[in-house]
Protein backbone atom coordinates (compact mmCIF):
# COMPACT_ATOMS: atom_id res chain seq x y z
CA UNK A 1 0.00 0.00 0.00
CA UNK A 2 1.62 3.24 -0.94
CA UNK A 3 0.40 6.46 0.12
CA UNK A 4 -3.10 5.61 0.45
CA UNK A 5 -5.48 4.30 3.44
CA UNK A 6 -6.22 0.73 4.42
CA UNK A 7 -10.20 1.67 4.95
CA UNK A 8 -10.07 3.04 1.75
CA UNK A 9 -14.05 3.38 0.67
CA UNK A 10 -15.76 2.73 4.23
CA UNK A 11 -16.39 5.66 6.62
CA UNK A 12 -15.27 5.77 10.49
CA UNK A 13 -17.61 4.11 12.67
CA UNK A 14 -19.28 1.78 9.72
CA UNK A 15 -20.65 -1.02 10.78
CA UNK A 16 -21.43 -4.07 8.80
CA UNK A 17 -23.13 -3.48 5.37
CA UNK A 18 -26.63 -5.41 5.45
CA UNK A 19 -29.52 -6.40 7.88
CA UNK A 20 -28.62 -9.75 7.85
CA UNK A 21 -25.45 -9.05 9.35
CA UNK A 22 -27.12 -6.91 11.95
CA UNK A 23 -29.73 -8.58 12.84
CA UNK A 24 -33.68 -6.80 12.68
CA UNK A 25 -34.32 -4.08 13.92
CA UNK A 26 -37.05 -3.70 16.81
CA UNK A 27 -40.01 -2.00 16.42
CA UNK A 28 -40.05 1.40 17.02
CA UNK A 29 -42.54 3.89 17.88
CA UNK A 30 -42.22 7.75 17.96
CA UNK A 31 -43.42 10.05 20.91
CA UNK A 32 -44.10 13.72 20.31
CA UNK A 33 -42.84 16.17 23.30
CA UNK A 34 -43.51 19.58 23.42
CA UNK A 35 -41.66 22.38 25.25
CA UNK A 36 -42.28 25.58 26.40
CA UNK A 37 -40.99 27.45 23.89
CA UNK A 38 -43.34 25.15 21.49
CA UNK A 39 -40.97 22.94 20.07
CA UNK A 40 -41.64 19.03 18.82
CA UNK A 41 -39.14 16.63 19.60
CA UNK A 42 -39.91 13.20 18.45
CA UNK A 43 -37.46 10.54 19.64
CA UNK A 44 -38.07 6.63 18.82
CA UNK A 45 -38.46 3.79 21.63
CA UNK A 46 -39.05 0.18 21.16
CA UNK A 47 -42.68 -0.43 21.02
CA UNK A 48 -42.26 -2.47 24.74
CA UNK A 49 -40.00 0.26 26.37
CA UNK A 50 -41.56 2.09 28.83
CA UNK A 51 -41.26 6.07 27.80
CA UNK A 52 -40.64 8.37 30.09
CA UNK A 53 -42.98 11.61 31.05
CA UNK A 54 -40.47 14.19 30.29
CA UNK A 55 -38.20 14.43 27.46
CA UNK A 56 -34.71 17.61 27.26
CA UNK A 57 -35.55 19.36 24.06
CA UNK A 58 -32.86 19.30 21.85
CA UNK A 59 -33.21 22.37 20.33
CA UNK A 60 -33.43 24.95 23.54
CA UNK A 61 -32.77 22.44 26.45
CA UNK A 62 -36.31 22.77 28.58
CA UNK A 63 -38.22 19.62 29.47
CA UNK A 64 -40.43 18.62 27.17
CA UNK A 65 -43.62 16.91 28.12
CA UNK A 66 -46.30 14.93 25.69
CA UNK A 67 -49.56 17.22 26.83
CA UNK A 68 -48.40 20.27 24.25
CA UNK A 69 -51.12 22.70 25.39
CA UNK A 70 -49.72 22.34 28.69
CA UNK A 71 -45.38 21.48 28.59
CA UNK A 72 -43.96 21.57 31.40
CA UNK A 73 -42.44 24.97 32.85
CA UNK A 74 -38.80 25.83 32.67
CA UNK A 75 -36.75 25.08 35.93
CA UNK A 76 -36.15 28.29 37.92
CA UNK A 77 -32.12 29.26 37.93
CA UNK A 78 -31.27 30.67 41.22
CA UNK A 79 -28.41 33.29 40.66
CA UNK A 80 -24.96 32.80 42.58
CA UNK A 81 -25.40 33.75 45.93
CA UNK A 82 -21.93 34.65 47.66
CA UNK A 83 -21.39 33.15 51.67
CA UNK A 84 -22.34 37.00 52.81
CA UNK A 85 -25.65 36.62 51.05
CA UNK A 86 -26.61 33.88 52.90
CA UNK A 87 -25.56 35.30 55.76
CA UNK A 88 -27.57 38.21 55.46
CA UNK A 89 -30.53 36.23 54.75
CA UNK A 90 -30.40 34.39 57.88
CA UNK A 91 -29.15 37.56 60.10
CA UNK A 92 -30.77 41.18 60.50
CA UNK A 93 -28.21 43.83 60.81
CA UNK A 94 -29.03 44.33 64.29
CA UNK A 95 -27.91 40.70 64.77
CA UNK A 96 -25.02 41.55 62.72
CA UNK A 97 -23.97 44.67 64.90
CA UNK A 98 -24.07 42.83 68.26
CA UNK A 99 -22.11 39.94 66.95
CA UNK A 100 -19.28 42.65 65.82
CA UNK A 101 -19.64 44.14 69.34
CA UNK A 102 -18.73 40.74 71.11
CA UNK A 103 -16.49 39.47 68.82
CA UNK A 104 -14.29 43.05 69.14
CA UNK A 105 -14.63 43.49 73.10
CA UNK A 106 -13.04 40.08 73.10
CA UNK A 107 -10.10 41.28 70.72
CA UNK A 108 -9.86 44.34 73.36
CA UNK A 109 -9.53 42.42 76.10
CA UNK A 110 -7.12 39.56 74.75
CA UNK A 111 -4.77 42.81 74.23
CA UNK A 112 -5.08 44.93 77.09
CA UNK A 113 -2.08 44.19 80.06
Amino acid sequence: MVGGHAIRGTRIGAGPSGEAERGEAAPRRRISYWCANGHESRPSFAVDAETPGEWECPRCGLPAGQDEQNPPAAPRVEPYKSHLAYVRERRSDADGEAILAEALDRIRRRREP
